[in-house]
């Protein structure tokens, strides 16, 4: 999310930490969904990174969006690095190469989302076209190198630059090059939170697969058919993954406190400075034993901003993020929260969900997850190929969508949004094998088509 929490209330027990995730359980009537998406802009001239300064660049976008929406700007030193709806909820932030995020407001249903997402495109394009700025809808950078790509002026993202390198051969690629597409749901208890977790990070290899949309690298294909989803097998391996512990016993709020505890910190904020601690625990913060901030305490912020810091496949926040979707177009971005939605906001679906991986072993989940990213539809599961699963998933989340029978003005209901994953499975590829095809076909091996065929 785009603002670092501000409450200064030091904590005092453990107890407090787990209230705080308590506070997200919600009566059904109020589950609300969450879409964000990032997407990389581009100069439509040369297409070259966009840098944060200059009259043409990230800042001036944020500016003129900011006129544009009457939004609150969020400011690090002097530098407008994000925006705020106050009345609606919604955020607009950077990621630190730039990647430009949308994150939706809280709405009812997956109309909204769409609808929330075509005003927000025509807002983009009204402000950036005359910039000279695109927008493109992949999951990682298709042609640029790692050197060529600007860096956004916030305090979190220099940090974190310095220390990826020290646990992982991809954070910086992580941060600078890829983008995704993410859906937020509730839940109602700590037993319906585990239930949705564990069915959630168990499929989350078919959104991977669904939605795998990075197979090139500096403008050549990389061997991959989501190497975003690669990335993450190597970029901070303390903080990211499959979470195998969530399938056992005992699994609660208490449990993912635990972990939390443990993962290492990047940072804390005290008004606009951000003060380095990468790698020592927030348990040790905790104890009053952080070697920055000798005898501190840290705060509910602190906390909050942690937990934003941590990076697994599925987050536990005052909701659930899921995590596992390559940046797509803009035309198959509410298939995402449509597929979650169909397959956790309904009971029925939620337990056949539940059924297909409750008999799935931690090594077989993460066997998985680590072919995913190369073999996609054909990665297997004991003796089933992902393929058949995400098709059972569909039809799970087309059923459970049905029964919600949230409709539109023209009498349809959510399950319309599905349509792009179908005509997916129809063809048995992902779309990046679509892609490859493209690339080694009618593009003459050649990247640059993506800047029109994938642009916003």
């Amino acid at each position: 999310m785009a603002r670092d929490q501000i409450d200064m209330t030091p904590l005092q027990s453990r107890d407090e930490l787990v209230t705080w995730f308590e506070a997200g359980c919600k009566p059904r009537s109020e589950f609300r969904i969450g879409t964000e998406h990032e997407k990389t802009p581009f100069t439509l001239e040369g297409r070259q990174p966009v840098p944060y300064e200059g009259a043409r660049g990230i800042g001036a976008l944020l500016e003129g969006m900011q006129l544009l929406l009457g939004w609150e700007p969020i400011m690090e030193r002097g530098n407008i690095i994000g925006l705020y709806d106050v009345t609606g909820g919604g955020a607009i932030s950077l990621e630190p190469g730039g990647q430009f995020e949308l994150s939706g407001a809280p709405v009812e249903n997956v109309h909204q989302t769409q609808a929330e997402l075509m005003a927000h495109l025509a807002q983009v394009r009204e402000i950036a076209t005359p910039l000279g700025i695109g927008f493109l809808g992949l999951g990682m950078t298709p042609s640029w190198s790692r050197e060529q790509i600007p860096v956004m002026p916030k305090g979190r993202y220099k940090i974190m630059s310095n220390y990826m390198p020290k646990v992982g051969q991809y954070g910086i690629d992580m941060m600078y090059r890829t983008c995704t597409v993410q859906t937020n749901l509730d839940f109602s208890s700590e037993a319906d939170m585990v239930k949705k977790l564990r069915v959630s990070i168990a499929l989350q290899p078919v959104a991977t697969a669904l939605f795998a949309n990075s197979p090139f690298t500096e403008g050549k294909s990389n061997g991959y058919l989501s190497f975003r989803s690669e990335i993450w097998r190597d970029t901070d391996n303390a903080r990211s993954g499959m979470l195998p512990w969530v399938f056992e016993d005992g699994m609660g709020f208490e449990r993912w406190v635990d972990y939390a505890l443990d993962v290492p910190m990047y940072f804390v904020k005290r008004g606009d400075t951000y003060i380095d601690v990468a790698g020592s625990s927030f348990r040790a913060f905790f104890e009053g034993r952080n070697n920055s901030l000798p005898g501190e305490r840290p705060t509910l912020s602190d906390w909050a901003n942690h937990l934003s810091t941590i990076f697994p496949e599925v987050r536990l926040k005052r909701y659930l993020e899921m995590r596992g979707a390559d940046g797509v177009p803009w035309g198959r971005l509410p298939a995402l929260p449509a597929f979650w939605v169909g397959l956790l906001y309904d009971d029925e679906s939620l337990n056949e969900a539940w059924e297909l991986v409750s008999h799935w072993t931690a090594p077989e989940r993460q066997a998985l997850r680590d072919d995913v990213p190369r073999f996609g539809f054909k990665a297997r599961i004991k003796d089933r190929y992902l393929f058949e699963i995400a098709r059972e998933c569909l039809k799970l989340s087309h059923a459970g969508l049905r029964r919600r029978g949230r409709v539109d003005h023209s009498g349809r209901d959510e399950s319309r949004y599905l349509e792009p994953l179908e005509r997916i499975l129809e063809s048995g590829r992902t779309p990046a094998e679509e892609m490859l095809d493209k690339f080694n076909g009618e593009w003459g091996g050649s990247v640059e088509p993506v800047y029109q065929e994938y642009a916003f």
